[in-house]
């Protein structure tokens, strides 16, 4: 049995990290890295930190607008598809990657098995939503993270091999937590001690290519109560630049600084009094972290996390950010909805049997 993972963005490789080490104990994976994230510490130390095997096949194909980036993964993807010839091709999530490979995968007609399947934000303005419903809908193998994930696809009339496994990236938190904690050294750097901080992050576009939104977001964290660890993505950084806004970032209750390794970030959000993000994933990990969360987004696609209590959607709304602040100082009650760290053995196992039938 052959398998053809294909990941390019954070997430991604923190997924495939857990579920490759399974995969290879009963089949040969080929791993293609399209590129989508090419910074050493949105990339390179992912594969280090988790022992994700080295690519296969590395496409660097970087930064671009939707359309160019999508077309040029597909374009390079196709080939190695055909001289591999899999049984499976595995894609992750939403990213652009995911949607190349899926379309790659399809006209060549080789069967397509999705890691994360399901969500919904209903926000046609992301590009993320655009993406993972053509991918559920190419897909053959639907593994889903939750039971309300399964129901969506089912009202859009998806009901072939759908199966709820509960989320990798759970695996990750859960196997990864201790060590993070025993080896991070930001706080340290920082000058900052646990539960006395704030943990911020910005990449959408939604936010980081609307001055006004990245205004208000940056006043309102320069405002709060407590610190705030700022990690920036490079777009974020550079359309801060180019909105006129740097300045605020001289606001002495802000800790700017590069993206955080994998094993950092996590130490970070399970050591914060609270996690403000526009990012789905950081949004996952501080739930399973136990870690309350002010989402500066409008939608979800990880409803179960507003639903339980954990997480408050303020938009991009200085007033509103502010006011979910507080309302998360209330103790919340966190409920196991991802799973019990053992997803990547169920995929694996499904993934077997499926090949096998």
């Amino acid at each position: 049995m052959k398998v053809v993972t294909i990941v390019g963005a954070r997430p991604q490789f923190v997924k495939a990290g857990m579920l490759s080490r399974k995969l290879r104990q009963h089949m040969q994976e080929i791993i293609i890295h399209t590129g989508q994230h090419y910074d050493d510490n949105m990339s390179a130390v992912f594969f280090q930190q988790l022992s994700l095997p080295q690519p296969d096949y590395e496409l660097k194909v970087g930064s671009d607008t939707h359309g160019r980036q999508t077309g040029r993964m597909l374009a390079e993807i196709e080939p190695i598809l055909m001289e591999v010839m899999p049984d499976y091709v595995l894609v992750f999530g939403d990213t652009n990657s995911t949607l190349a490979g899926s379309l790659a995968a399809s006209k060549l007609h080789i069967p397509i098995a999705h890691v994360e399947a399901g969500l919904r934000s209903y926000n046609r303005a992301m590009p993320e939503e655009i993406n993972r419903v053509l991918t559920d809908h190419l897909s053959d193998i639907l593994f889903c993270p939750t039971a309300a994930a399964m129901e969506n696809l089912q009202r859009e009339g998806i009901d072939r091999h759908l199966y709820v496994t509960g989320d990798v990236m759970c695996d990750a938190v859960l196997a990864y937590k201790q060590v993070a904690l025993q080896q991070s050294q930001v706080l340290e750097r920082t000058g900052l001690t646990p539960n006395n901080y704030y943990l911020a992050t910005i990449h959408r576009a939604e936010n980081t290519d609307n001055p006004a939104h990245m205004q208000a977001i940056l006043e309102a964290l320069a405002q709060l109560d407590q610190p705030v660890i700022l990690p920036l993505h490079p777009r974020t950084r550079k359309r801060i630049e180019q909105h006129g806004l740097h300045s605020m970032l001289n606001q002495k209750k802000l800790h700017v600084l590069e993206p955080l390794r994998y094993l950092d970030m996590l130490a970070c959000i399970s050591q914060a009094s609270l996690v403000l993000t526009d990012s789905g994933g950081v949004q996952k990990e501080a739930y399973m972290l136990h870690t309350p969360c002010v989402t500066l987004r409008e939608q979800t696609e990880w409803i179960e996390t507003v639903v339980n209590g954990g997480n408050v959607l303020a938009g991009a709304d200085r007033q509103r950010i502010w006011d979910a602040v507080q309302q998360l100082q209330r103790p919340v009650m966190f409920s196991n909805v991802y799973g019990d760290g053992h997803s990547a053995d169920s995929i694996t196992s499904i993934l077997i049997s499926v090949l096998q039938a």
